[in-house]
């Protein structure tokens, strides 16, 4: 029992560093580490994994919010799309060889992690530690903040169109592939909305915690035990370790997290591509 609780914090950690610093990672490292490592059965693992993760993200989200580097509105649209298109794609999922989903879905990582790489080659984000929130809240990349108070952005109607096409790609996506969001919802905030990381981050936190909402809403009826003696101190550990991951997405450039995120994409998108091809 000593060790389970000692892997259990120690995975717990690892999750939250994840969610605080890149504002994904944690779902698909959540479940692994509950199968593998702490002996619990795949559909017990899923349920508790948006346990984790759903708790995790909102706490980690309070500090991001605090920092202005959530878009509510854009948060609020994309979590409710997501998890209604993720019903469609949980049900389509039924019908195809879940290794050829998640040999699809590491090649869409492994084209996200590419994009996100260039745009940090072509100089969109300057490699420069993230300015203080309290002036820069609201403003685009590159923007010059001259006032405490921050502005107002407008929301055009090409992001609007952008918003709602990701959130109902991402969210049928997540459905589609039984696995969390978070690692496309990030690429997506910065990609199709061009939000800073650390924007992206705090938005996508709130996010993973609606549609972890949701998707668990969907599994009460089920009847999946819930190791709580495990899911438990899994939580508590994860939440310190947002804590953490939220100071280094602090003092870390955005170019760094950006890289670091497209990084972290690439190893998971080979992972699985091995994994599923040996299940072949």
């Amino acid at each position: 029992m000593v060790a389970t609780l000692a892997i259990a914090v120690a995975a717990g950690i690892l999750i939250g560093l994840s969610l605080g610093a890149l504002g994904g990672g944690g779902s698909i490292l959540t479940v692994p580490a509950l199968v593998y490592l702490l002996a619990v059965e795949p559909q017990s693992a899923t349920s508790a994994s948006l346990i984790i993760v759903g708790i995790t993200s909102i706490i980690a989200a309070i500090s991001h919010a605090r920092a202005r580097h959530v878009r509510w509105r854009a948060a609020g649209v994309f979590g409710i799309l997501g998890s209604v298109t993720a019903f469609g794609g949980s049900i389509l999922n039924r019908s195809v060889d879940p290794q050829i989903l998640l040999l699809a879905f590491a090649a869409l990582m492994i084209v996200a992690a590419g994009a996100m790489l260039r745009r940090t080659r072509r100089g969109h984000d300057a490699d420069v530690p993230t300015p203080n929130p309290a002036e820069t809240a609201g403003t685009r990349p590159g923007a010059v903040a001259v006032a405490t108070k921050p502005a107002k952005v407008k929301i055009t109607t090409s992001q609007v169109v952008k918003l709602v096409a990701s959130a109902l790609v991402v969210g049928f996506l997540t459905g589609f592939l039984g696995v969390g969001g978070g690692f496309l919802i990030v690429p997506a905030l910065v990609l199709a909305l061009g939000y800073s990381m650390p924007v992206a981050v705090g938005t996508s936190l709130v996010i993973i915690s609606i549609t972890s909402a949701g998707a668990f809403t969907e599994r009460l009826g089920t009847g999946a035990a819930i190791p709580w003696e495990i899911v438990v101190p899994f939580t508590l550990a994860a939440i310190a370790g947002s804590f953490a991951g939220k100071a280094i997405s602090d003092k870390v450039s955005v170019t760094t997290l950006t890289r670091s995120f497209a990084a972290l994409l690439l190893v998971v998108a080979v992972y699985v591509t091995v994994q599923a091809s040996m299940a072949l």
